[in-house]
């Protein structure tokens, strides 16, 4: 079936921007649009018409990289589950993720992004943009359990997610990179120790 323009047009950047996240990936700051062009069958031409240059394709993709957490299989839970079951439930979701034999490649990918977004103030702060939004959605899972006989608050709850990602994220890496063998309990046993009213801060 023949694309209509609009749809032409969105598969061309998609297949842009999943280039520049392989080339990316192998090359980090290095990365040529010539070769993230080729593989996406492109001309540069194209990266040009489509997101008027490289630096703004870079954007798109850092915009378009949301990080290995998935809180699809965490958002349906219901809104009675306990805050330490809803923690334990994300705490089991990153040792998934650190398990999952392609975790490595993950890895590398968001250390080549570290090398090109640290030499770029624009990109950086897009990514900065992505980790908050990211702990936004998680703190949302919090908001409103109950913890001490009080609902979790908004403030609680985005200390919360942010200790729970900055710790699970580390250990999730010393898993991938083989410096020690954690079970998922380990990982949701370290993860309801947050759950502590010094972590929480006042309501």
């Amino acid at each position: 079936m023949r694309l209509t323009r609009a749809e032409s047009k969105a598969a061309n950047k998609r297949a842009l921007i999943d280039a520049a996240r392989e080339v990316v990936g192998q090359e980090g700051s290095k990365a040529k649009l010539e070769d993230i062009a080729e593989l996406a069958g492109l001309t540069t031409g194209a990266v040009y018409s489509l997101f008027g240059g490289k630096n703004n394709l870079m954007v798109a993709m850092v915009d378009d990289y949301a990080g290995p957490l998935d809180l699809r299989s965490i958002e349906p839970l219901g809104p009675d589950l306990p805050l330490e079951e809803v923690v334990a439930e994300v705490a089991r979701q990153f040792w998934r993720m650190s398990a999952d034999p392609e975790a490595a490649g993950k890895l590398l990918f968001e250390t080549r992004v570290l090398d090109l977004v640290l030499n770029d103030p624009e990109l950086l702060g897009r990514l900065n943009a992505s980790v908050r939004s990211t702990e936004t959605d998680l703190a949302a899972l919090f908001v409103g359990r109950e913890h001490g006989k009080a609902p979790v608050t908004g403030e609680q709850a985005v200390r919360l997610a942010r200790a729970l990602k900055a710790l699970l994220s580390g250990l999730g890496q010393s898993v991938v990179l083989g410096a020690h063998d954690s079970s998922e309990e380990f990982f949701v046993d370290v993860a309801r120790s947050l759950v502590t009213s010094r972590v929480l801060g006042q309501a």
